[in-house]
């Protein structure tokens, strides 16, 4: 007797059937890949006895009336961690970012904390007031993240933490990124590859400066970056925008790769997996993060923004940005991460708030621009400790980075940043090209780009390539401005400038992360 033919519905049920087989043996796979990598993972055991809360913050977590509890909280460290400049691989977290996420719409937003903000260390035992990035060396990411929730009513138990290498590797498994950049952008950006491109033993081409143009601030070029190109990028803080550009531009590459790799392939997200992953560390167990995955691909990163968002400067003893008030910007930090305009801070955060203004001598006292003193050196920090009567600088070296005797080389907005040195006497008039510096008496000045970047003592004439880069000087001469040379301004590392060199990357333990 012959077979029936099978009926047309029959069909399509057995090919919709191995069909579900192969979706469901391939997401095994998939997630049987994801398993293996994550084990590639640093998961240190996070004490969680040390994360202090405020108490205030806890009892409305507590009793449901906390607009905290509508949002999953993280931190994000960057850590200057240096292989082959050890002398400035302090452990500092330079890259401090509070990562909110709304539970119901998945909108992610990004808060940097400036490394440079005068903030209480959280220390149970005293009170110890410093630069923000400070925290991490103290006490890694227990006290890092002790630091953030007292100082701003946060309830965060869970971080990620990654150095210079991780960024590089993951923009360069992307293919690079398309970046829109500044003339003053694209200098500073080639002078930090010579030790980026070092410490992650990776290569990258230095981009040809255009001609000068009147205004060196002003985004017009795009280039396409590797990943020693782009850490690079993250890293500039000697712009007219100093620490504040830096971390704005740290969050513009954050949404530049989450958005680049939606788009990418499984084996692309694969590669990365297994590149990057050892080296991250972070509190998040295995299953916690296989529990967030299937719904990562409907994470946004729309909103970004700076903290403090109200700020001046004291020119103490190491140069800090000092919150005007602590009180006033956690208000507002609520109200962009959590949709919250009626936040009333605790009484741990109004304190903190009094000392902060306490100790810099008053609202009154401060600055609105970065000044260079000669008091302030880079090997100064700012470590307030409180003796019970009075406060004291207990600073010694300096560990939490300061940059102090120029952040960007003279005042942030008045007389060198924009006034005297950045554009009118030094950057584009007297020295960017030949003359001292290039945000304020040195940075691209005499030895950069224009005496000696192609023929001089600097850049890429004697000493970037050629006598000094790897030995005594980035850029060099004896004089040679800010990139190095024995009387340098502000660029020379003990690894890069000259013997008496530069006061804003020197001798920092810290750098951008």
């Amino acid at each position: 007797m012959a077979r029936k033919p099978k009926s047309k519905k029959k069909k399509i049920l057995f090919a919709v059937e191995i069909i579900v087989l192969l979706v469901f043996i391939g997401g095994l796979y998939v997630y049987g890949q994801l398993n293996t990598k994550l084990d590639k993972i640093q998961q240190p055991v996070l004490d969680e006895s040390k994360i202090q809360v405020n108490q205030e913050v806890q009892d409305s977590i507590d009793s449901e009336t906390s607009t905290l509890t509508g949002y999953t909280t993280y931190a994000l460290f960057g850590i200057d961690h240096r292989d082959k400049n050890t002398a400035l691989g302090g452990e500092n977290s330079d890259t401090i970012i509070i990562a909110s996420v709304n539970n119901d719409t998945k909108d992610v937003k990004l808060a940097s904390v400036y490394r440079d903000t005068l903030l209480n260390m959280g220390f149970s035992d005293k009170e110890t007031y410093s630069k923000a990035n400070a925290a991490y060396a103290y006490g890694e990411a227990e006290q890092a993240i002790t630091m953030l929730n007292t100082n701003l009513d946060l309830n965060i138990s869970d971080y990620a933490t990654v150095n210079f290498n991780a960024l590089t590797t993951i923009i360069d498994d992307l293919g690079g990124l398309d970046m829109d950049m500044s003339y003053a952008e694209i200098v500073h950006m080639n002078n930090y590859c010579v030790e980026t491109a070092e410490e992650t033993e990776k290569d990258y081409t230095p981009i040809e400066l255009p001609e000068e143009p009147e205004d060196i601030e002003k985004i017009q070029y795009t280039y396409h970056l590797n990943g020693v190109q782009a850490t690079s990028y993250c890293r500039i803080r000697y712009t007219a925008s100093l620490d504040m550009g830096r971390t704005e531009r740290q969050r513009k590459v954050i949404q530049m790769i989450v958005d680049k790799a939606k788009s990418a392939g499984l084996s692309t997200i694969f590669k990365i997996m297994d590149d990057v992953f050892p080296m991250v560390t972070t509190s998040m167990d295995k299953t916690e993060i296989l529990q967030m995955l299937p719904t990562l691909i409907g994470y946004s990163v729309n909103d970004t923004t700076g903290f403090p968002s109200s700020f001046k400067f004291s020119n103490v003893k190491g140069s800090v940005i000092v919150p005007t008030s602590l009180e006033s910007n956690v208000i507002e930090l609520h109200k962009f991460l959590y949709d919250d305009p009626n936040y009333t801070p605790s009484a741990t955060v109004l304190a903190n708030s009094q000392r902060i203004l306490e100790i810099v001598g008053g609202e009154a006292s401060l600055d609105d621009t970065q000044k260079v003193t000669e008091e302030n050196s880079a090997n100064d920090t700012v470590i307030y400790e409180n003796n019970g009567t009075t406060w004291e600088n207990t600073a010694g070296s300096d560990d939490s980075g300061s940059n102090d005797n120029d952040y960007t080389g003279g005042d942030t907005t008045g007389g060198d940043t924009t006034g005297g040195d950045t554009t009118g006497g030094d950057t584009s008039g007297g020295d960017t090209s030949g003359g001292d510096d290039y945000t304020g008496g040195d940075t691209t000045g005499g030895d950069t780009s224009g005496g000696d970047t192609s023929g001089g003592d600097d850049y890429t004439g004697g000493d970037t390539t050629g006598g000094d880069t790897t030995g005594g000087d980035t850029s060099g001469g004896d004089d040679g401005g800010d990139y190095g040379g024995d009387d340098g301004g502000d660029y020379s590392e003990p690894d890069y400038g000259g013997d008496g060199g530069g006061e804003d990357i020197a001798t920092e333990s810290v750098e951008a992360a």
